[in-house]
């Protein structure tokens, strides 16, 4: 192969990883709740997503610490 092609085909390939990289780097530190904060006096747990009443300060289902 000619080596203009080698450092054209070198050039891209290192482009490639450059913006895969970026893309997996802007997702980090963000850590964002899929579950509604509160519905209808329900508090969702922010571990396993399951719904508990507004009153309880521990979920029914794994016993993580409810918010609030």
């Amino acid at each position: 192969m000619e080596p203009l092609l080698l450092f054209a085909i070198a050039t891209a390939i290192l482009a490639g990883l450059l913006a895969s990289l970026s893309i997996l780097r802007r997702g980090r530190g963000k850590k964002e709740n899929p579950f509604a904060v509160s519905t209808e006096g329900e508090t969702r747990c922010p571990n396993c997503g399951m719904g508990n009443m507004w009153t309880d300060g521990r979920c029914i289902s794994c016993g993580a610490d409810l918010p609030g």
